[in-house]
């Protein structure tokens, strides 16, 4: 008996320090408590970008813990395994392209519904030269200001004349940062070339051939000559400054305002047969991007201790610190302002806006993806069938009633964002209107045209 009594006291003892330190988070035993998830093990497949940092904020910093959730961060090896890895079920939910759900939802990319009820960031991209290239234009340029495409011009002349082709490098065919820079060369007069149907290269009339790359690849890629720039998220740029083998000449603020960049990602399915778990995983999520907002940025440095790791970024802590701090360094000497770079929750960067999907199907329509023209009223439900803010506001109302953020922190939103910041080019967007907006472009495809192999018709 007197060791009976010994054995439940020694347990009563354990079960009281266990619920004292609550497995590292005061609030774990109340999420456990509550949580009936309908699936507890999620595994979420990333791209090594500084933009998973929500992610590993989320997992780091015991968000997910809290809300009941066994989290497995995978890293994959480019774009299209990724996407393939969530269609096919390999995967639960991911970083993903912007573009990713919305090419679901056009019928140009997965097959497998997929939608993204969250943004995870907002920019964070910036287009880097060579420097031989840059070399050759850096006479002509104002220092301290963002380049312009204009300066490309008389290098695009030279290599025409020597026979060799000017090749620039994007990380997907849908990705931002193909529409970015297609943006940016277009705006100086340049044009990028079009799609035909079911062509993944879009290089048909084009003065400038893309080709992708994945992204932790372009650095080496621009070293090794293949290509003579690139459009890439960070830490990728910043590599590049690190390895003095090319120069970050703008960033996508200054080409196009501001953009939804990447999203998290899931199939359709998955969100209607797991509720819960799906609400579980944008409640942690939202919170980490609100932590890494906090005051102005003050955790980012923490942040980039945690995304330097092998198992993130990997890269190292100088040269995520270069983008991460509302300050972006684009040379020896040259570390300009920019709070508009990378932001995580700041100016709602975290809500899913229709309207930033509806921009990412105007460039694809531009630019032939999306082969022929569409009614003003296709954009905004295409949207609406694959951004949903519908569940981003029920996981966000849900942490305001727990008292884990304040309820001003979330809009009061029809689903489309008022674009106050200016592109590079002057022309102003109005998601409602899409096709007009289209057809204001000097380069790019006009009402009823369409790409075929002798051009556009």
């Amino acid at each position: 008996m007197r060791r009976q009594f010994l054995g439940t006291a020694i347990a009563l003892a354990l079960t009281t320090a266990l619920i004292g330190c609550g497995g590292g988070t005061s609030d774990a035993p109340k999420a456990m408590a509550k949580g009936d998830l309908e699936k507890a093990a999620v595994k979420i497949g990333f791209i090594k970008l500084t933009d998973i940092a929500p992610l590993v904020i989320a997992k780091e910093k015991g968000f997910f813990e809290e809300e009941g959730l066994s989290v497995t961060l995978e890293p994959q090896a480019n774009w299209k395994v990724l996407v393939d890895g969530v269609s096919g079920g390999q995967l639960d939910a991911a970083h993903m392209l912007a573009g990713h759900p919305i090419a679901s939802g056009v019928g140009i990319g997965s097959k497998v519904k997929i939608v993204a009820p969250l943004s995870l960031d907002m920019n964070g991209k910036g287009i880097t030269l060579s420097n031989k290239v840059y070399s050759l234009i850096a006479p002509t340029l104002e220092k301290g200001k963002p380049v312009p495409a204009t300066a490309l011009k008389p290098v695009l002349t030279q290599y025409k004349a020597d026979g060799k082709p000017f090749k620039m490098g994007v990380v997907f065919p849908v990705s931002g940062h193909n529409y970015v820079l297609r943006y940016w060369l277009a705006a100086g007069g340049i044009n990028p070339g079009y799609y035909l149907p079911g062509d993944a290269a879009g290089t048909t009339g084009a003065e400038v051939q893309l080709s992708v790359t994945p992204p932790p690849q372009m650095p080496a890629t621009l070293e090794a000559g293949t290509i003579d720039g690139y459009s890439v998220g960070e830490p990728w740029n910043q590599a590049s400054v690190a390895k003095k083998i090319g120069v970050p000449v703008i960033v996508d603020p200054d080409i196009a305002g501001l953009n939804a960049d990447k999203v998290f990602g899931l199939t359709e399915a998955f969100a209607k047969a797991n509720p819960k778990t799906t609400k579980a995983l944008l409640r942690a999520i939202i919170r980490a991007q609100m932590w890494l907002d906090e005051e102005g940025g003050k955790n980012r440095p923490e942040a980039v201790k945690l995304l330097a790791q092998s198992q993130y970024v990997g890269a190292d802590e100088k040269v995520l610190m270069a983008s991460m701090t509302g300050k972006f360094t684009f040379g020896d000497g040259d570390t300009r302002e920019t709070p508009e770079f990378n932001m995580f929750f700041d100016q709602n960067a975290s809500y899913p806006y229709y309207s930033d999907a509806i921009w990412i199907m105007t460039q694809m329509r531009r630019w032939g993806q999306i082969p022929e023209d569409k009614a003003d009223s296709w954009y905004i439900e295409t949207a609406k069938s694959v951004y949903r803010p519908d569940l981003y506001m029920d996981a966000a109302k849900s942490l305001v009633t727990d008292g884990k953020a304040k309820a001003d922190a979330f809009p009061e939103s029809d689903g489309f964002r008022s674009y106050t910041k200016p592109a590079i080019d002057g022309v102003a967007f109005d998601a409602k209107k899409p096709s007009a907006y289209i057809a204001s472009f000097s380069i790019g495809l006009k009402p009823g045209q369409k790409v075929t192999a002798a051009g556009v018709k």
